[in-house]
């Protein structure tokens, strides 16, 4: 009886666990924070945020309307709402009237227009490498680092959380280039994985395949984490770089270059490689061959936003 019972709080553990890294931890710490929101809304007014009256989250919708927040981020609180409750077994019915009528009313007057970070362009990405390779202020480790992890981040249309999740191990140099296996990423949350290949650049001061090659030959590492923290002495450690750091590392050399950071992010890496593809030519398939992306809605405003000057009615008229 005793075994059961230890065996039965394993499987339980276990169960626990699979629930809590049922999502990606960025969408997990998300749903909490806005979770939490509600919690603090529902103790102002009295009511309960489990097993929450249906009116109530309708009430909260438009309190949210009041915030300046986009639609998109109202959209988000009310699916962690709807998420914490059916954890606890309750359901919430998000197409009912009193919630979808109230929905679709905000989204007229607020407007549902999502506004980005902003791509990196090829410009901007050749500034950024040739005033990082001047870069007197830092060492040499962080140099030839953060050369790699801008060429191959852009190159290879990378999230963060999949520049500082690559092994060595998932590396394979190739004659054609490098190909890079993904084991895992947002829109693949099972693990099947998938292979992104980087050729050679014609011009070898940009090209992400020998930028990553300097970069491993010079921290001499062969196994688990490519992308390590380094210290102000220039000692690589053994601990990979976070998500945030890839964004950090990216608006410095930004500011190095004389170019303004504010409205760019380590997405920039990844938004500017579909924009600059798209707009050179590449059809959506190829683009999304190497991003990952499973819709074609996102990949169709990247190739929409290059293509704004290129298709533009007025090029037909001369004044």
């Amino acid at each position: 009886m005793k075994n059961e019972i230890n065996v039965f709080k394993t499987l339980e553990t276990e169960t626990l666990e699979n629930i809590r890294q049922s999502r990606a931890y960025n969408t997990s710490r998300a749903y909490k924070a806005d979770f939490k929101d509600f919690i603090n809304f529902c103790k102002n007014i009295n009511k309960k945020p489990i097993k929450a009256d249906i009116k109530d989250v309708s009430i909260y919708l438009t309190y949210l309307s009041k915030k300046n927040l986009k639609f998109s981020t109202i959209k988000r609180r009310l699916v962690s709402i709807v998420v914490a409750n059916r954890m606890a077994g309750n359901h919430i019915d998000t197409k009912h009237p009193i919630i979808n009528e109230n929905l679709k009313t905000i989204k007229r007057k607020i407007g549902a227009i999502q506004i980005g970070k902003k791509p990196i362009s090829l410009i901007d990405l050749k500034k950024i490498i040739l005033k990082l390779n001047d870069n007197k202020n830092i060492n040499i480790n962080k140099k030839i680092r953060d050369k790699a992890i801008i060429l191959v981040g852009f190159a290879g249309g990378f999230r963060r959380s999949e520049l500082v999740n690559l092994n060595y191990q998932d590396i394979e140099f190739v004659k054609e280039g490098v190909k890079i296996l993904l084991r895992k990423s947002k829109t693949d949350q099972y693990s099947e994985g998938f292979v992104k290949a980087l050729p050679h650049f014609s011009n070898s001061y940009f090209c992400p395949v020998i930028s990553l090659k300097n970069w491993l030959d010079k921290s001499l590492i062969k196994n688990e984490s490519v992308f390590r923290k380094i210290s102000k002495s220039g000692k690589i450690s053994n601990n990979q770089l976070t998500d945030q750091s890839v964004a950090l590392i990216l608006k410095y050399h930004m500011s190095q270059a004389n170019l303004d950071p504010t409205n760019f992010s380590g997405h920039s890496l990844r938004s500017g490689f579909a924009t600059a593809t798209a707009n050179s030519g590449a059809d959506e398939r190829s683009i999304m061959a190497m991003t990952g992306h499973k819709s074609t809605q996102m990949v169709r405003r990247y190739i929409k936003e290059a293509n704004l000057f290129k298709n533009n009615a007025l090029n037909k008229i001369d004044i």
